[in-house]
């Protein structure tokens, strides 16, 4: 069937409302300025393999958004795949043909973040329906805050140390020796402090949801932070996750000694957290994620299937395989197959 194209101001929602899909997807779908048409066809029924590239969008983008960035990303939509009701939201995932994929995936991440909207230009995407693995960075990820910039605040260096954070997770400053920097700061500083932090932890949107959603599937939950185990041990315990990693701060005497114990959990530990974990839960790489906001987190991202910038810093959106500027960590729900 095909229609006239004064259905573009209409969301997805609206238009598939009115012309609700009437066979098993995938069905082949084109979208251009002066017509967009539906048709089944046998030839597409087994189009999605691990070579396929597929737009992922949510139901309110319009079909004139929708025309914009098949445009702007030099892609062309060619099928319907599937329509996902996921996380109280719904999704469509449309069968790409992308002659730049790596191009077209940073062009759309750039137009979805400028005109404030989620997207997704992903190929051969973990599965939700088969037992994967999550990693997630901790602070300003799968909790709001910085830590160490919370614990600085308290410890009357607030300003010293946040200004470190900031170019660290900008990848200007070499994360080990930014890390020994500000806890050197902290010297002497009352160990309460770190409770009266782990207390107020505000956890991230949607990472609860995402956590049991993803638990439902048999999935494996860790974090991997160049923050501190006091905060990451916290956070495992109150969310039920398999594993954390992270940095121990020594203590003598109920106060801060301005040292870490052991070696840095920096990027390549981050990394090598990912891939021991599949090992140990026997989860193939294609299964994995990694999520993460900071320079820190490239490595671990790019040991993983799949890496996620979430709120991310420029040089983290540039090299991710997807993002996530707008809404909370449960969109991830929807970037997986």
């Amino acid at each position: 069937m095909s229609f006239s194209t004064n259905v573009l101001p209409l969301s997805l929602e609206s238009y598939f409302k009115q012309q609700p899909v009437a066979t098993d997807l995938p069905i082949n779908f084109a979208l251009t300025k002066d017509n967009l048409s539906l048709t089944s066809d046998s030839t597409v029924n087994n189009a999605v393999d691990e070579n396929t590239i597929e737009l992922v969008v949510f139901e309110h983008m319009t079909l004139t958004q929708l025309l914009n960035l098949q445009a702007q990303a030099n892609i062309e939509i060619t099928a319907l795949s599937a329509i996902n009701k996921r996380n109280q939201q719904v999704s469509y995932r449309f069968i790409v043909n992308a002659p730049e994929f790596i191009k077209a995936r940073k062009t759309l991440a750039d137009f979805a973040l400028e005109q404030g909207f989620e997207a997704a230009l992903v190929k051969n995407a973990p599965k939700l329906n088969e037992p994967g693995l999550l990693v997630m960075d901790m602070d300003s990820t799968t909790i709001e805050i910085e830590c160490i910039d919370e614990i600085a605040k308290l410890a009357g260096v607030g300003e010293q140390v946040a200004a470190v954070t900031e170019l660290a997770m900008l990848g200007e400053l070499d994360f080990a020796q930014s890390l020994h920097q500000r806890v050197a700061t902290l010297e002497n500083a009352p160990d309460t402090i770190l409770a009266e932090v782990a207390n107020n932890i505000p956890l991230m949107a949607g990472l609860e949801n995402l956590i049991n959603e993803l638990k439902k599937h048999n999935w494996r939950i860790a974090v991997a932070s160049g923050g501190f185990t006091y905060f990451a041990d916290h956070l495992k315990t109150l969310l039920n996750l398999d594993a954390t990693f992270a940095n121990e701060l020594e203590i003598i005497d109920g106060k801060l000694t301005g040292k870490v114990l052991g070696s840095v959990v920096d990027a390549q530990v981050k990394a090598d957290s990912l891939t021991l974990l599949a090992e140990q839960y026997q989860l193939p790489t294609s299964q994995t994620v990694a999520m993460g906001d900071g320079a820190n987190d490239l490595v671990m991202m790019a040991a993983a299937s799949f890496g996620v910038a979430f709120h991310a810093k420029p040089i983290v959106l540039a090299q991710a395989d997807s993002a996530i500027n707008q809404q909370g960590l449960d969109c991830l729900l929807h970037w997986l197959a």
